[in-house]
């Protein structure tokens, strides 16, 4: 009788996606190496406090909490799980064209900013990413003053440190995230001013009313939302749509913001601006995947309304043998949607039966996330005419200083036209954060004033990194070390008490 060697997965990102990925593999029979950068797994949805002042009652803070806490437990408690936290994929390496399988992690564990961090490589027999999405931020003037924040950044500070980033807030950009970002800045005791949502209400009611029959399948969403709304309503937050921010002033930071009505096409409705004060303004139009890692493992990328995502088949499995991909860098559809494509993903990879029926169960709950993906992306798209709010001082990339002039002399210029002459000529996207933050923006300017979409930029250019994460020298030149079996881990938490 032969013994069945369990397959090894490789899951990158403990978000709701990779955490139900690995709890998925585990069951399968595999093992299961989870690697995520933070402390605790969690993601943004699930981001969880510091130990030294835990909440008494998480389940107050965050939705879903029981049902996420005992799947934690039980990934982390499991015999067949190493758990590697503060621990980030620098790069990837891809197999010879002879041979198969996915490409070989490169690791490195540590603090981001600490001494000491160890490098390391991991071959396993399946990857499966599931490394989310950061906000979309659009830029305008001012946006580069302190007490700007994003959208997620402000959320994971009240959620994860519990500490507010204003006494007098604004919250402002577009889509549904509004909503949590202010209840959670609310919840930690800041005074949110207003809610922003750029897109007026007949594009907003339009996106969502379409086959109304499909909400049906999102109840859970509703019960959120419902949430939100009473948590502003007993605030006395007003909720307006069709208004955005459109400058930030201050003199060395954000003393007052500037909002103005929009057209559905998100030009500025003259003679509609408005000044209020404002110690913060939180911004974000959407969500960009994170898509370094996809990309150099080679994965294929399917370009939709709202954005480039990594093209998975009904299996989660990607254009590459033996790399999965689940989450958000598939499609923004919520923490439901991002679990059970996870789960599918997880129990493919871990070598379970395609067929079976829970996994039928599954691709159905994924395929409604899916629509709802797509509902989301009507219901709250990004105007064609953002560019106005620019002037031509108006800083694009923050690293770099790099000005809207400077992106507008470099794309009309016949000897700097292309996109990577155009790049080196501004800098824009070659400061601390490689692009991250402005990459997108940059690409879709240069195309709008260049007309010309070389080497498919405004699709992949801004994600394409052979390092995608940083790396000091002396990390690079130090040789690998071998990971640990199990690698040490925090016991779990008990679930607290209702």
């Amino acid at each position: 009788m032969t013994t069945r060697v369990p397959r090894h997965v490789a899951v990158v990102g403990a978000g709701p996606a990779g955490l139900a990925a690995a709890d998925a593999a585990l069951g399968a029979g595999a093992r299961v190496t989870l690697i995520d950068s933070a402390e605790q797994p969690g993601g943004q949805y699930h981001r969880m406090l510091p130990d030294a002042y835990d909440a008494a009652h998480p389940e107050r803070l965050q939705h879903g909490w029981h049902a996420f806490d005992r799947r934690r437990r039980r990934v982390l408690a499991h015999p067949h799980c190493t758990w590697l936290p503060e621990t980030t994929v620098w790069a990837l390496e891809r197999p010879a064209p002879e041979e198969t399988g996915p490409p070989r992690l490169h690791l490195l564990r540590g603090p981001a900013d600490g001494a000491g961090r160890t490098r390391h490589t991991l071959d396993p027999d399946a990857l499966l990413l599931a490394v989310g999405a950061h906000d979309r931020v659009l830029p305008f003037p001012g946006w580069e003053l302190p007490g700007v924040f994003t959208a997620g950044a402000a959320q994971a500070l009240a959620k994860g440190e519990r500490v507010v980033v204003g006494d007098h807030v604004t919250v402002a950009g577009s889509g549904p995230f509004l909503l949590p970002v202010a209840a959670a800045l609310l919840e930690a005791g800041s005074r949110v001013s207003a809610v922003l949502e750029a897109n007026p209400p007949s594009t907003v009611a339009r996106g969502w009313s379409r086959r109304p029959w499909e909400l049906a399948a999102q109840a859970g969403k509703t019960g959120e939302l419902a949430i939100y709304t009473s948590a502003l309503l007993r605030h006395r937050v007003p909720y307006r749509t069709g208004r955005t921010v459109i400058e930030a002033r201050g003199d060395g930071r954000v003393e007052e913001v500037v909002s103005a009505r929009l057209r559905p096409d998100w030009s500025v409705v003259p003679g509609s601006e408005h000044t209020t004060a404002a110690d913060a303004l939180c911004v974000t139009h959407g969500f960009s995947p994170q898509l370094e890692l996809p990309l150099a493992a080679g994965c294929a990328l399917r370009t939709t309304a709202a954005g480039p995502f990594v093209d998975t088949d009904d299996d989660q499995r990607t254009s590459r043998p033996e790399v999965y991909a689940a989450g958000e860098i598939t499609g923004i559809a919520g923490a439901p949607a991002a679990r059970a494509e996870g789960a599918v993903a997880g129990w493919i990879a871990g070598g379970g039966d395609p067929a079976a029926p829970a996994v039928r169960r599954l691709r159905r709950s994924r395929d409604q996330g899916r629509a709802f993906a797509e509902r989301l992306a009507r219901a709250h798209p990004i105007g064609a005419a953002w560019p106005g709010w620019l002037r031509p001082e108006t800083v694009i990339c923050r690293c770099e200083e790099t000005d809207y002039a400077s992106l507008c002399r470099a794309a009309c210029d016949p000897a700097g036209a292309s996109p990577r002459v155009a790049k080196l000529a501004t800098r824009a996207g070659l400061g601390p954060c490689q692009a991250r933050v402005c990459g997108p923006t940059v690409a879709e300017l240069h195309t709008r004033l260049s007309g010309d979409p070389a080497d498919g930029l405004p699709v992949a250019g801004p994600h394409r990194r052979p390092i995608a994460q940083p790396i000091r020298l002396g990390e690079l030149a130090a040789p690998p070390e071998p990971l640990p079996h199990h690698a040490p881990r925090t016991p779990p938490k008990k679930e607290s008490s209702s």
